[in-house]
């Protein structure tokens, strides 16, 4: 069952935008989303907030300024997804930019799993570094930092995700979401972190002459970098957020991208011109992340740091031939899901916990997201990974917070998990095959103790009627040029209409010919073959239909129901 319901909009506040100048239908969808100035959608570069507010900076802006002067070697261990590849990339185009030595090093998902572990370090040991800068990991590294240290290396731990109980010993953590830092952004990305930390590197560096005479680097020029990690790492849209992708679009749209973000434009079928979030999420950062999932993101980061465009485009293409056969693989995982989801009794379970032993590790979080979606709740697949062990990727819903539901599981049966880490959305964790049953009980019971039992209703919160003036090409564009993602949704409209045409496209989405009043709008909703009844309640967003050169307005259904 899905409930639909209306955002509450502060008149007094929609009315001041108004008056401010923003787009009526703008200013109401924007003061639903608490927005009471103008001023709170300032997203010029000097709205960010200050990378000395962020803990750590300063130390780390030192800690690499002195290794630039002394010639020392630096080696990134980046994360092997979307936000670890541009987080590495920003890192290593930065720095040389400065002057460092710097390569970078990405664990094979398969071999070595997550983070800076004692064995990541060993292979990191073989490369010579005198430091070693984490991106998007390393904020529970504790037995890897200290074979770090064991072997004489220096540590910068670069991350964005929660800490556990202990922090690991490292000479410097940049984390805005470790204990004592005031930073008011705490859902900025790992990219974003890595981004303020060379802020952080290039002033201390001009305060000690070293671009005297010569051109500092324009660090601005790897905000599309910023702005694809930020997006495809879903993480929570706030201001300084929303400033980090609006500034990265821009350059994107101006035609200011790195090789590498054009090439996987192009790969995309994209136009950069029209660059929005949904690119950035839907179809490029994907192809990105195919490369982690199925392979090696080495090939992403290439991608990424090359400024030969040829080459870059070669990489791109192998890309999308990956994130092909990602979605083939997806496709038969989906299917056998399917197949054990038709006796699953939603009135029963609070959760879903799913094995397969043909399901592939690189594809289960997105296996688990589509779970998630099909039954409103908390979802978990499983693969198989190292000898006699399962490897699991879990998405929540709204009012349970994943990570903290795992660590409850852990204080109850405490040998139960191996090993876990993630958000309050996104979790993954390690379990012995063999506990795989009792794993499902005691994740049940603990997503019964976290979740409050009307959690379990799917709803979709709309923004209500869309006035028939407003539903128009010019608009459309002006909601698609929008910043919306996590935290901050994309408009969502809820009307009734009159069906008076339908027909299925490839067998797989519905496309409709709608009537409200005297207005009529053609309207599709994918993935969803069933047909309408002859009046329908549908949640919908306005969106822009590109075809054969013609652009016209569209509805994308996300929900119908009989009026």
């Amino acid at each position: 069952m899905t409930r639909i319901v209306t955002r509450r909009v502060p008149l007094r506040a929609a009315q001041m935008l108004e008056q401010q100048g923003v787009h009526p239908l703008l200013a109401r969808l924007y003061a639903a989303r608490g927005i009471e100035r103008k001023t709170d959608l300032d997203y010029a570069l000097s709205a960010l907030l200050p990378p000395q507010g962020m803990r750590g900076t300063a130390e780390a802006a030192q800690l690499l300024a002195d290794a630039i002067e002394a010639g020392a070697h630096l080696l990134i261990v980046a994360d092997y997804d979307c936000d670890g590849a541009t987080a590495c990339a920003l890192g290593v185009r930065a720095l040389r930019a400065m002057g460092a030595r710097v390569d970078y090093l990405v664990p094979n998902r398969f071999e070595y799993g997550y983070g800076l572990t004692p064995e990541i370090v060993a292979l990191a040991v073989q490369r010579d570094p005198d430091v070693i800068i984490t991106v998007d990991n390393g904020i529970a590294s504790i037995e890897g930092v200290a074979a770090a240290q064991a072997a004489g290396i220096a540590t910068l731990i670069t991350d964005h995700h929660l800490p556990g109980d202990s922090m690991p010993g490292a000479d410097v953590i940049v984390n805005p979401n470790q204990p004592g830092c005031g930073f008011a952004s705490k859902s900025i990305a790992g990219v974003g972190v890595m981004f303020y930390v060379m802020l952080a590197l290039r002033a201390e560096l001009r305060e000690r002459g070293a671009f005297a005479g010569t051109a500092e680097p324009n660090l601005a020029s790897l905000l599309d970098l910023v702005a694809l990690g930020t997006v495809a790492d879903v993480v929570r849209l706030d201001h300084n957020n929303r400033v980090l992708v609006a500034q990265g679009l821009a350059r994107m749209r101006g035609g200011k991208l790195t090789p590498g973000v054009a090439a996987l434009f192009a790969a995309a079928g994209r136009e950069p011109a029209r660059a929005s979030c949904f690119d950035l999420g839907f179809t490029v950062g994907p192809r990105l992340n195919a490369a982690g999932r199925l392979s090696d993101m080495s090939l992403g980061i290439e991608c990424l740091i090359t400024d030969d465009m040829a080459r870059a485009l070669n990489i791109a293409r192998e890309l999308d031939a990956l994130n092909r056969e990602r979605r083939a693989i997806e496709a038969e995982m989906k299917d056998s899901a399917q197949i054990a989801l038709d006796d699953f009794d939603a009135g029963s379970r609070a959760s879903v916990t799913l094995f397969d032993p043909g399901w592939h590790q690189g594809v289960i979080g997105i296996l688990a997201s589509r779970i998630r979606e099909r039954v409103h709740r908390p979802a978990i697949a499983f693969a198989r990974g190292s000898e006699g062990e399962l490897k699991g990727s879990g998405r929540s819903i709204p009012g349970l917070h994943l990570r903290d539901a795992l660590d409850l599981v852990t204080k109850r049966y405490p040998s139960l998990i191996l090993k876990f880490g993630g958000h309050a959305m996104a979790a993954g964790l390690t379990l012995r095959e063999g506990d795989f049953a009792t794993f499902c009980e005691a994740f049940e019971a603990a997503v019964r103790d976290g979740l409050e039992p009307a959690a379990l209703t799917r709803t979709l919160e709309t923004d209500g009627t869309l006035e028939g003036a407003y539903a128009t090409l010019d608009c459309a564009r002006a909601l698609e040029g929008e910043i919306w993602g996590q935290g901050w949704p994309a408009p969502l409209f809820a009307d009734t209409f009159e069906v008076e045409k339908q027909r299925l496209l490839k067998d797989a989405h519905l496309k409709l010919t709608l009537r409200r009043d005297a207005s009529r709008f053609e309207a599709i909703h994918f993935n969803h073959a069933e047909s309408a009844p002859p009046r329908i309640r549908a949640a919908y967003r306005l969106a822009v239909n590109e075809f054969n050169g013609m652009a016209s307005v569209q509805l994308v259904i996300e929900h119908l129901e009989p009026a």
